[in-house]
């Protein structure tokens, strides 16, 4: 936490998206305006590229989440529409941070000597298993928004989701291991081992949206089930236990070994026609560890 000390530097903070309020901050704000505007609170958690903070806005005591990137660990960069160059997460989040709720919201980012400081919205609370049957549905939302934005998340796991408990709005986090789609294979690897599809396992390549599909495939499973379906290297899928059939299909389907290339929305749009995709019973469990 004491890297996160502000010094008196010449700071750069260029707002991508909307506050909280509807307004966009100016850029070159001070970097006073850090400890000014936000509160630090404790560690929420880390990861491979830093680390995430509670914190709270001191003008309306809105909860946030401030991102510490070092920025040795920075290893890919992009540029903004006004010809800033930035980390490319920064740039994923700046492309699909407005037009659709189910996605994290990046408020304003800071860049400091040594590092690069993200404040992010930061849903808080549970969701209540009454709320949950449309979990998965904002989930396709979320991911069909970023692909429209031109954007692969390429970390699609029950650890990158959070929930408003006063709403049940999910919120799909973290572009941190996110590329820019593209039509050709993708060559380097980036995201959680455990979820990578087949192809990747097989031949060190793999196309965006199909590994997006084995991804969310993979998330059903986890949600009615509750846990990973490949424990301690088994990578065939035997099936799931439901009592809906649409569920036992779509999750078949989503987990072919056979890549999804051609138009991998359309089991999207089945999925979305279905109301009762889930078994009652389990998503108690099911959301409890998410």
């Amino acid at each position: 936490r004491s890297e996160m000390k502000m010094e008196r530097k010449n700071p750069r903070c260029f707002p991508p998206g909307p506050s909280a309020d509807g307004r966009v901050s100016p850029a070159g704000i001070a970097q006073e305006a850090l400890k000014e505007r936000y509160r630090l609170g404790s560690l929420l958690g880390t990861g491979g590229f830093g680390s995430v903070f509670s914190g709270t806005r001191l003008a309306d005591g809105a909860p946030v989440a401030i991102k510490y990137v070092s920025r040795d660990r920075v290893r890919f960069w992009g540029e903004l529409p006004d010809g800033t160059r930035a980390p490319l997460e920064i740039v994923l989040l700046a492309k699909v941070s407005t037009g659709c709720a189910a996605v994290i919201q990046l408020l304003e980012w800071f860049e400091l000597p040594s590092c690069f400081l993200l404040v992010l919205e930061r849903p808080d609370g549970f969701l209540p298993e009454e709320e949950a049957r449309g979990l998965f549905r904002q989930v396709l939302e979320a991911v069909r928004h970023r692909s429209s934005c031109g954007v692969l998340h390429r970390d699609i796991k029950p650890g990158n989701i959070l929930l408003e408990l006063a709403t049940g709005q999910l919120k799909l986090i973290d572009f941190g291991c996110g590329a820019f789609l593209q039509d050709t294979a993708y060559t380097q690897f980036a995201g959680t081992l455990s979820h990578s599809p087949p192809e990747w396992i097989h031949h060190q390549c793999y196309h965006g949206e199909a590994a997006t599909i084995w991804s969310l495939g993979l998330l059903l499973y986890q949600l009615v089930v509750g846990k990973h379906p490949f424990r301690r290297g088994r990578r065939s899928f035997r099936g799931v236990s439901c009592s809906h059939d649409e569920c036992q299909d779509l999750i078949k389907r989503y987990l072919s070994r056979q890549p999804c290339i051609g138009r991998p929305w359309k089991m999207c749009s089945v999925i979305l026609g279905c109301r009762m995709f889930v078994c009652p019973r389990k998503w108690e469990r099911s959301m409890c560890r998410l």
